[in-house]
């Protein structure tokens, strides 16, 4: 298969985030390396923050995609109700969901912010672009989240839960 071909199905999720895409090390494997490298293809453990952070991705680039997201209206995931609909699935919470659309509507007010993200003068960007590429005799992939052509910028975007460590944590 030659690179074209790999990035292709790359685009598809189940085939970035499944066992084709499996084959190639990302971001997400760079802490494992380091940490415990005899688990690095060991799946990581579903968390809220994961959750709640694709779910802002989702909202703001591929928001057709939204309705792959299970909400549950319940104050907290330890209530019985949550139990009840989660049926031990990790659902994000609907304030959760709340909170996000907020996030996105004040993102996407903002004239340079919503220009960024979408592009400007006709000239649409484009969003979950694959890469692939070999490192020191490995192959490795990631995915920019926004290619803006007009800037000539890749736009990565985040979400914390602690404002005031976000600058140390976009360091590491």
């Amino acid at each position: 298969m030659n690179k074209e071909q790999v990035l292709q199905r790359l685009k598809n999720d189940e085939d970035y985030y499944g066992e084709f895409g499996n084959q190639f090390l990302s971001n997400s494997h760079v802490g494992k390396l380091l940490k415990d490298p005899l688990n690095v293809f060991k799946p990581s453990k579903p968390s809220p923050a994961f959750l709640v952070g694709g779910y802002f991705h989702t909202c703001i680039l591929e928001p057709d995609k939204i309705d792959k997201y299970k909400v549950v209206k319940s104050s907290t995931r330890n209530t019985k109700e949550y139990k009840d609909v989660s049926g031990g699935e990790l659902c994000l919470l609907q304030k959760e969901v709340d909170e996000i659309e907020l996030m996105r509507e004040k993102i996407m007010a903002n004239d340079i912010c919503a220009d960024l993200i979408m592009g400007t003068d006709g000239k649409l960007n484009d969003f979950e672009v694959p890469g692939v590429t070999e490192l020191f005799g490995n192959q490795w992939k990631g995915k920019a989240d926004i290619v803006n052509h007009n800037e000539r910028l890749v736009i990565d975007l985040k979400t914390t839960s602690d404002i005031d460590r976000f600058k140390w944590s976009a360091s590491k």
